[in-house]
Order: C-alpha cells, then structure tokens, then sequence
C-alpha cells in the first residue's frame, strides 16, 4: 500500500512519524501526496486550542474528500480525547504514541475494514528505531519520552506519560548512524531533555558528552529543559556544553512566568530565584550562550500585578528567542476547573508582551553586528539566498552556500528574528 504520512506539533511527533515509516513492511511503502495515498496516517497534536480544532477539521477534511483512502489517526490526540475522536473518527482506526510499533498490523487491518483503536501507555523504547537509510540534513533523536512533572496548565503528560529514558548505547547508536547517513544536526529531544536518566541512573551530562563526540562533523540543539530537572546537576551540563564545540551554544528553559505566587500555582516545581541562577551560571562560564524562553500569557490566577513581574523578568534576562502562548484550556489539566480571564484583558497583555518581545529580541541581534560567526547551512531562505544557524544557534541568512555546508561568516545586518550575514575566508 502507498502510505501517505501528515504530521502536526512538536519534533518528538515527527520523529514518531520517521519511526513509523521505517517500520513499514516491504509491502507498503511512503508517498509524497495525499492523492497518491491509499493509506492517510494524521499524526496529531493537541497540546493548544487552536491546534485541536485544526486537528478536527483536518480529520472531517480527509474524511469528505478522500473517502476512498484508509484513514489512521495517530499522535497526541488519540490519548488526549479518545472521547472526542470517537465523535470524530469512530469509524478510522487510531494508534497512540506508545503503540507506533503496531503500525503494520494497524494498516493490515484498515485495508481489511477492521477499527481498531490501540492506545494506551506502555514502556516502549524507540531509541535506535530512527535509523534511516538515506540522507537526511537533520535528524531527531529521541532520547526519552514522558516526564516527571505535574504542572497544571499541560495535557502532554496525559499523552507522553511518566518519565521513561532510553539507553545511552542505543541512543548514540543511532546518533552515528545518523551522522554517518549525512545528518549534520542531531536535535537531541523529549518533553524534558534535562529529565534523562532520573529513573534509570545514567546521566544527562554523560549522554550529551557521549554524543558530542562521535565520528564526523556535525552540531548538536539539545530541546527544552526544564528548569526544575536541570538545577540538580546545572554544572556537569553547563560543562559538557563548554567543553563541545559541537554542541550549540543554545538552552531553551521555559520559565511560563515571572511571578513566583503563579509560578506555584503552575506547579512548576522550580523557583524564580532558581531560574535566574540557572541564567546566571550558563552566561557566567558561556557568556555568548543563546536563551529561549516560553511564556503563557494570562493563566487563570495572573493578575495585572503577576502580568508585570514577567515583563520585568523579560527586560531582565533579555532572552534571544521568546514563545508566547495565550493560556486555554487542555482537556485533563488541572487548571481546566478555574475560570478563564477576559479575553480582552488576555489580548491586551499578550500584546504588550510581544511588543517587549520584538524590542528585546532587536537588541540582542544588534549586538552580533560586525562579529564573526561560524554556521551550519541547512536550508535554501524563504525569500532568497541561503539558510541556517551560528554556533550559537542564531538563525542567519547569507546570499550564497551549499546546503549541508559549515562555513565561516560576518554579520553585517540584524533583524528581530535573523542575522544577514556575509561568507569569509
């Protein structure tokens, strides 16, 4: 059967989708258009509001104009909502994140007009299951899933689960082979990248220090981590990170607040005091290091008070990349029982916020002009020209590259959210 795959969300799910495509039998093989399809498998997210009505009207979409293809629904969705999906898709077969390795017997039954739902949580390893056979510029690398928080605004924890990490052996076997394959970016992810190992005994710091030196030339984005997972052992990781040049100098840390009452009501489980501490030691030992941060906008309990200790916060350590989320509600978080704020008050703050956003970001791009940086090129630009990231994960553009090429450049013009650069000998 020709298998069509459409992935939504996070790079965790679309290393899901690599996965199932690779174990796909010698009698089905991927296509490149859903018309070409005779099997549609719609790996969905769920983790905002709009994202959940996108995944609704995507499903209703393929159902009424492509009746004729199987339809599987995959991803977060499935564990998230079954209830909802069985109001949706009762008739289309689902698979949860923790059941991907069924993929075969799934579309086996499918084809045969057989519904089964397989869902449910399980201990899979999926480590070393990504290894794919042709050149692939970037792979993903999932080095656990799940994780050991509990905070009340997340339904992910409702998909992914506990905490469970893969082995560091086979987690670096599929790095290299990886590597070897041509990748010359390996985005080390998970829920919480910093949680590895806090059940198995192997270490974070010792993972990270394996993979930034295997055989080639290539970089390394470590994903998300949380603060709360990464204060206990702050100065092994801070280490690894210096001592790796292949290692982008990069950390994302959601701190979702600058105010410690909502902070806490957010179960974050880290204060604001350790959020600063973890800043301040990566700038004390990385003083170039790039910072990302995520921030919810207008959770149940945020008052005109806990809004301003954020924007303080945000002048304060002037990250280089800021996502903001308007708060919603997930099915199955905690917070869902408390009362929304007006949405009025919820888009005036959001505004405000993006507007510190874009002068904070400005700035700190500002301050790269006339540097020299040294840059992975990964892509062809949007608008012209030549794509990808300095060493410290700064997304840059020059007029001409190779793609898959490291070259060395200077930053001749800064935009809020790219560098325009220039290629030196």
């Amino acid at each position: 059967m020709k298998v069509y795959f459409e992935t939504y969300g996070c790079t965790f799910n679309q290393a899901d989708t690599d996965i199932m495509a690779n174990l796909l039998s010698d009698e089905h093989f991927t296509v490149d258009s859903i018309e070409d399809a005779d099997i549609v498998i719609l790996n969905t997210c769920y983790v905002k509001l709009p994202t959940e009505q996108k995944m609704i009207t995507r499903i209703k979409y393929i159902q009424d104009n492509y009746p004729d293809k199987k339809l599987i629904i995959t991803g977060c969705m499935v564990e998230v909502d079954p209830v909802r999906l069985e109001k949706f898709a009762p008739d289309n077969c689902w698979i949860g994140p923790h059941k991907i390795d069924q993929i075969n017997q799934v579309i086996e039954s499918a084809v045969n007009e057989q519904v089964v739902h397989e869902y449910g949580k399980t201990s899979m390893v999926k480590a070393g299951r990504n290894i794919k056979s042709t050149n692939s510029l970037i792979h993903i690398l999932q080095i656990c899933e799940g994780c050991n928080g509990g905070c009340t605004f997340c339904c992910t924890k409702i998909a992914r689960g506990s905490l469970v990490s893969y082995p560091i052996s086979k987690i670096v076997e599929e790095a290299q082979a990886a590597i070897n394959n041509g990748a010359k970016e390996l985005q080390v992810t998970a829920q919480d990248t910093a949680c590895f190992g806090l059940d198995s005994g192997e270490s974070f710091s010792m993972l990270l220090d394996k993979l930034a030196n295997l055989d080639g030339e290539y970089r390394i984005r470590v994903g998300m981590m949380h603060p709360k997972s990464l204060i206990g052992q702050l100065d092994d990781v801070i280490k690894v990170f210096k001592d790796n040049e292949t290692i982008f100098k990069f950390v994302h840390l959601p701190v979702q607040t600058g105010s410690p009452k909502v902070l806490e009501e957010m179960n974050r489980m880290h204060t604001i005091s350790d959020y600063y501490h973890i800043i301040n030691r990566f700038r004390e030992e990385i003083p170039d290091i790039s910072i990302a941060t995520d921030i919810i906008v207008g959770y149940p309990t945020e008052t005109e008070e806990d809004f301003q200790e954020t924007i303080d916060l945000i002048r304060d350590i002037h990250p280089d990349i800021i996502h903001i989320s308007k708060y919603m509600h997930r099915p199955g978080a905690k917070s869902s029982s408390l009362e929304e704020i007006d949405h009025k008050t919820m888009k005036d703050r959001s505004h405000r916020l993006n507007e510190v956003k874009s002068e904070v970001m400005l700035k700190n791009n500002e301050a790269y002009v006339g540097r020299q940086q040294r840059a992975l090129i990964t892509t062809k630009g949007s608008s012209g020209g030549y794509a990808g990231y300095t060493d410290t994960y700064k997304s840059m553009i020059v007029e001409d590259a190779t793609i898959g090429s490291f070259v060395n450049v200077r930053v001749v013009e800064a935009r809020r959210t790219y560098l325009l650069c220039e290629i030196i000998d």
